[in-house]
């Protein structure tokens, strides 16, 4: 059998990439890779579909037993990370993972799966990004500011470590979507 392709994708907040991921697996033969967090269960979620939810204990030991393939500590104290597990058996029967991660975790599983797909999903400009940021109208404009300055320097970032080497630019949903779905199948043919 074949080994199968990780997909990782990565792009700043409002660049649509969670949109994208989300029509690519229904278009694809794809699987999701499922984080895992120590966060407390939101409702309508559910543990193993949209998290592993473990307690910090279980997250720990799994950072001491190198059975994450990243991780972090996040807002609050919070863990999120990727279970090594399941994208190795998924990688070993042959299929496509779709890992979906922010630039510094996509460097992280680069430094241990380096010859995987890495693609980077960016706005036509920063106007675009700007007008995407401010149009949930949740946030003060400070806030938008921020998170547009935190999405350039995310966007510098990946362009800059040389992981990411393919673009793709959401201008067009549909067009972006399909872009994903060709270097999928075109990676898969590949393996």
């Amino acid at each position: 059998m074949e080994r199968g392709r990780l997909i990782v994708i990565t792009g700043p907040s409002g660049v649509g990439k969670s949109t994208i991921v989300d029509a690519v697996l229904e278009r694809t033969d794809a699987r999701y890779s499922v984080s895992a967090t120590t966060r407390a269960m939101r409702d309508g979620e559910v543990d193993g579909e949209d998290y592993y939810f473990v307690s910090r204990a279980v997250f720990e030991n799994m950072i001491e037993t190198g059975r994450l393939l990243e991780w972090a500590e996040v807002f609050g104290g919070e863990y999120y990370g990727t279970p090594l597990e399941p994208v190795r058996d998924a990688l070993a029967n042959g299929e496509t993972m779709i890992l979906e991660i922010d630039v510094q975790g996509g460097l992280l599983v680069h430094r241990k799966m380096a010859d995987e797909v890495y693609v980077l999903i960016v706005p036509p400009n920063e106007e675009t990004l700007s007008e995407r940021l401010g149009g949930r109208g949740t946030e003060s404009d400070d806030a938008v500011a921020e998170r547009l300055s935190k999405a350039k320097e995310e966007i510098r970032l990946a362009r800059e470590s040389g992981v990411y080497t393919i673009e793709v630019i959401n201008d067009d949903l549909e067009t972006a979507i399909a872009d994903v779905v060709a270097i999928i199948n075109q990676e898969s043919r590949q393996v």
